[in-house]
């Protein structure tokens, strides 16, 4: 019988994704349950079928109002509490530095328990684990934790990804989880165009609050997937992804669809997208970059000040690469 372990990922939707070949390695040698925010049951089937999801939204990963500790769902909190704590885990982990994760694991009486000290939460912690270099990968702290189970994670350059298509539409997703890593739309218009004047099938999805602006804009077919499942059937026509540093882009990546993600106040170091042909354009420079979203002007100068012009410069060759000549080129070839 498999010792069971407890995996505590709390935030967003792309944490999770980059958690993705962790939570598969472990599964074979554990009876894994992850503790997460509701969307990981539709990513379990996709990704990871053998592990057990238990959702919470831990109130402390709002962003904004986290800490107005009346409005906790506090009675739902103890229960999950209890619930976990009956069922007396062998290990449990977070790969975060985060002293909530570390408390949480002590007081779910998890017997052994990984994680990367903060703010001397090393009292939580039964085996304290040291980090990563600063710069690195998010994926990193993941596999500082499967050594640690001695377990075995690829290098990010050699994960094993599903195949590449070379067909499909550009799947162009304009949502992020702030506002700020956010390229202006009407620039992202523009590379549309573009596309479709080179014959390209463009297909244009955003957040619920974008989605007038499209409309507005003349994109009367934009899409507004509602669920995880629903923008994975969209990724699945796709032959390549353009986007922000959000969600959508790493989910993307692991389903096999090269990436080209904007970058604004995040590192693309700690947070490109794990495809081996993940294309990442980085804003302009600010001094308070990586600055967790809380950006200091009324607009991030970083991406604010990137160009419709000087991002064509490389979406064009990134298509394609993957997609081949665009038609329009193919017809010149052939006529000269």
């Amino acid at each position: 019988m498999k010792p069971k372990l407890l995996i505590i990922e709390l935030w967003g939707l792309g944490d999770l994704v980059i958690a993705t070949p962790f939570l598969r390695a472990a599964s074979e040698h554990y009876t894994v349950t992850l503790l997460a925010k509701p969307y990981a049951k539709d990513l379990q089937a996709r990704l990871w079928p053998e592990i057990e999801v238990l959702p919470f939204v831990a109130p402390w990963t709002a962003f904004e109002g986290k800490y107005q500790l009346w409005k906790w769902p506090w009675r739902e909190m103890l229960r999950l509490r209890q619930q976990i704590a009956l069922r007396r885990f062998d290990a449990g982990l977070s790969a975060r530095w985060d002293p909530r994760d570390h408390f949480l694991l002590r007081a779910m009486r998890v017997r052994t328990r990984y994680g990367f000290p903060r703010l001397h939460s090393q009292t939580f912690l039964t085996h304290p684990q040291t980090k990563p270099a600063p710069r690195d990968h998010r994926y990193e702290y993941w596999r500082v934790l499967a050594r640690a189970l001695a377990l075995t994670l690829p290098p990010r350059n050699a994960i094993p990804m599903p195949q590449s298509r070379a067909h499909g539409s550009v799947l162009i997703h304009s949502g992020a989880g702030q506002p700020v890593r956010v390229w202006p739309l009407g620039r992202l218009r523009q590379l549309v165009l573009w596309l479709r004047e080179k014959k390209y099938r463009v297909l244009v999805a955003c957040d619920p609050d974008q989605r007038e602006w499209w409309v507005q804009a003349g994109e009367t077919g934009v899409v507004t997937p509602r669920t995880v499942n629903e923008l994975v059937s969209l990724i699945d026509e796709a032959g390549v992804f353009i986007g922000n540093d959000s969600g959508p882009g790493h989910l993307a990546a692991f389903c096999g669809v090269p990436t080209f993600t904007f970058f604004g106040p995040q590192l693309l170091e700690w947070f490109a997208p794990l495809h081996p042909h993940a294309i990442s354009l980085e804003g302009k420079p600010c001094p308070y970059k990586p600055c967790s979203d809380y950006c200091r002007f009324s607009l991030p100068r970083c991406l604010a000040e990137m160009s419709e012009t000087e991002a064509w410069v490389h979406v064009e060759p990134f298509v394609a690469q993957h997609l081949g000549p665009h038609p329009s080129a193919t017809q010149q070839l052939i006529s000269a």
